[in-house]
Parts: structure tokens; sequence; C-alpha cells
């Protein structure tokens, strides 16, 4: 009878034990290291610096790598959930942070998911900050990322990311006096992302110099190159360049005889142009082409080209004409004709040089290399250089 009993333990045993290796078998095989660097922390590091050179696919490439070695390291989840993220894919991307979260450890890792759901919070709303549409900052997502910020610093005070990318997150929602104090704090921790907290505090100080009035105006002084439809929104809403030209401009009346039979029969001309039907900034685009600004026609095809990139020279030959308008002074036009150049990578017999020159000498542009004294005439504007000089151009008509 023992022996039964003996052989019907040992059997339901062996039985029990065959399960359990056909379930582990069934479940993720962790891959055999190639080499010494072969591990999921090489692959890990590896991967967050080509998503900071914004190579997606090669990060991706290596948080896979190193989920293959180790399917819970949680770092290489959060990594791998900023790559969805920065792709569109923001449903995959919290599905990986939770993941993260799940198997984080040690302080680092916990830091790193916390900071991993404020970049993907910023990154999943930044359209939303963008020009034509509305958004308002007081939305849930600052809340979960203040909430996952409050977490970090919990767990350690004195590490800069979370200050650094909840900085940008208030950036994004454009509550300039918030992200400029963050990143003063990454700055004054003097660890990790100084070169960056440092030019984003220093883009932060130059849009609270500009004082956009509009949120359209905000928006745009957050991006890095200026575009024509950029351009045109920002001398429509923050310059109002048509109240202004209606102000400054001397009204002239036609008293002469009309017939009213051919009064009638003229159709005004069309400044409408082809590829603006669906952009957001139309309104903007419409008015500015009515008014006519030097470097924002249309082009012979029709197009407006909304999306192309304005340069510094371009800007320049804006200005100048709305000075030429507004003053009345139509000598500005010509007035540094045969002149000199300055400026070591500039020519006097360039078409821009005039409108250069004028804009230089009023102070209302400034050289883009000080050392060198070079102008920088094909260089992009950026939103917040663009609206500095509208500030000036408001001073210089003050005045």
């Amino acid at each position: 009878m023992r022996v039964r009993v003996h052989r019907a333990n040992l059997f339901r045993f062996l039985l029990s034990m065959a399960a359990i290796v056909l379930i582990a078998s069934c479940g993720p095989k962790p891959q055999q290291p190639l080499s010494r660097l072969d591990t999921p922390g090489h692959h890990t590091l590896t991967g967050i610096r080509l998503l900071d050179q914004e190579k997606l696919t090669d990060a991706g490439r290596e948080f896979e790598l190193a989920l293959k070695l180790d399917p819970r390291y949680s770092m290489a989840h959060a990594g791998a959930g900023l790559v969805k993220a920065y792709q569109g894919d923001f449903k995959g991307a919290f599905d990986f942070l939770k993941q993260a979260e799940k198997h984080a450890q040690s302080k680092e890792e916990k830091i790193f998911v916390l900071v991993g759901y404020i970049r993907v919070n910023t990154i999943s709303h930044a359209a939303c900050m963008r020009i034509g549409t509305e958004c308002r900052p007081d939305e849930a997502w600052i809340k979960y990322s203040k909430d996952a910020f409050d977490q970090a610093i919990a767990i350690d005070p004195k590490t800069a990311s979370p200050y650094y990318y909840m900085g940008e997150c208030d950036l994004t929602a454009l509550d300039l006096e918030q992200a400029g104090r963050l990143f003063s704090r990454v700055l004054d921790i003097n660890r990790d992302h100084v070169g960056a907290a440092d030019r984003r505090w220093k883009l932060v100080q130059k849009i609270q110099r500009a004082m956009p009035g509009t949120i359209t105006g905000k928006k745009i002084a957050l991006v890095e190159r200026l575009t024509r439809a950029d351009a045109a929104a920002l001398f429509m809403e923050e310059l109002k360049i048509d109240a202004l030209y209606a102000r400054r401009t001397p009204k002239t009346f036609d008293t002469a005889f009309k017939d009213p039979e051919k009064a009638r029969q003229v159709v005004p001309r069309s400044v409408m142009a082809t590829d603006i039907a669906d952009h957001p900034l139309k309104a903007d685009i419409e008015a500015i082409l009515r008014i006519g600004t030097r470097g924002l026609e249309v082009y012979p095809d029709g197009t407006f080209r909304p999306d192309d990139q304005v340069d510094r020279a371009s800007y320049a030959m804006m200005v100048e004409d709305i000075l030429i308008k507004v003053t009345g002074d139509n000598a500005l036009a010509t007035r540094f004709i045969g002149s000199p150049s300055p400026f070591p990578d500039l020519r006097a017999d360039l078409p821009y040089f005039n409108a250069v020159m004028v804009v230089t000498s009023r102070g209302i542009m400034e050289v883009r290399d000080i050392m060198t004294g070079e102008f920088g005439p094909l260089h992009p504007v950026s939103g917040a250089d663009a609206l500095l000089v509208i500030r000036k151009i408001r001073e210089e008509l003050r005045y």
C-alpha cells in the first residue's frame, strides 16, 4: 500500500514539474549574450544616445536587443516607449511604460520611468499647441506630468532629468515662468542636461523680452525655423499691420464720376493663393496678401508656399517694406545703395543689401555672429527672434 502511495505521489510530482517546464518554455526566453558588451545595460545606453540624436529606428533596435537579453529590463521598456511616442504610437508608448514601471527596482530605474511619463505626455500633447489648434494648458496631461515629476524628485531631489523634462512640458504648455524656473534649477544642480537647459532658459528669456501678446505669437515663439505662414501671422496678429497701415497711410478719395452700370460689372481682383485652403493660418495669409508685403506675395504659379522657411535676408526685406509704407519714407528703399558693406558675408550688390542695412542701422535686426560681424543672410529665423524684431519695430514707430 505504501509503495502505491509513494508511486502516486512521485507521479504527481513529476507531472507538476513537467507542467512548470512546459509553462516556462512558452514564455520569452532570454537571448544568450554574444560578447561582453552584448548586455541589456549597454544596448539601453546606446539606445538612449541614439534617441537623443533622433535616430528612432536605430534606438528602437537597441532597446529591442536589450529586451531580448532581459525581457524584464525596465529602462529598455521605457526607452522603447519613448521611441513609440516619437513615432506617434502613444498607446504603444504607454503600454511599454507600464511594463517599465512594473519591473523598475532601483531609484534610477524608477526615476527614468517617471521621466518617461513626463516626456510621453509632452510629446503626445505637443500637437495641440501647434498653430491653428485650441488647447488649454490646464488639461489633465499637465496634472499627470506634474504628479510624475513630484514622485521623481521625492525619490531624489538632486536628479536633473525630472526638472529638465518638466521644464519642456511647461514650455509646451506656454507656462514660461515655470519653465524658466525649472531650467534654472537644472543649471543649479549642474549635472546632466546643463547645455540643453541653458539654451532653453535663454529661449524663455528671449520670448519674455519679446512679450508676445497673442496665443499664436507664443506658439510661434517656440518654433526654431519661421515659415512664410508664421511671418504672415506675426505681422497680422502681433504687429497688427492692417490697423497700423490704416492709421499711418494717408487716405485718398476718388471723387470722379463713375458709370453705375460699369461699376456693377467690376469684379475685385482675387489674391487667393491656391495652396492655403486648408492651412490653419489661412485668414492671416489672405489678409497679408490683400495688404501686400514684399517677400510675402503669391508666386507666379499662384502658390503661397506657406511652409517654406524664411531666411534672415527675406525677413529683412519684409521689415524694410513695412517701414517704408508706415513712415512714408520711400528714400529708405535706396538709402544704402552704393555704400560699402560692413559685413564680411554680404556683398553690396546683392538685392537684399539695402534692406539689411536699413534694419541693422536702426537696431531692429542684429548681426548673427558678434565675433566675426557676419549677418548670416541665408540662415533661418527663429520664432523668438522674429518676435523680438516686431517688438523693436513697434518701439521704432513710437519715436
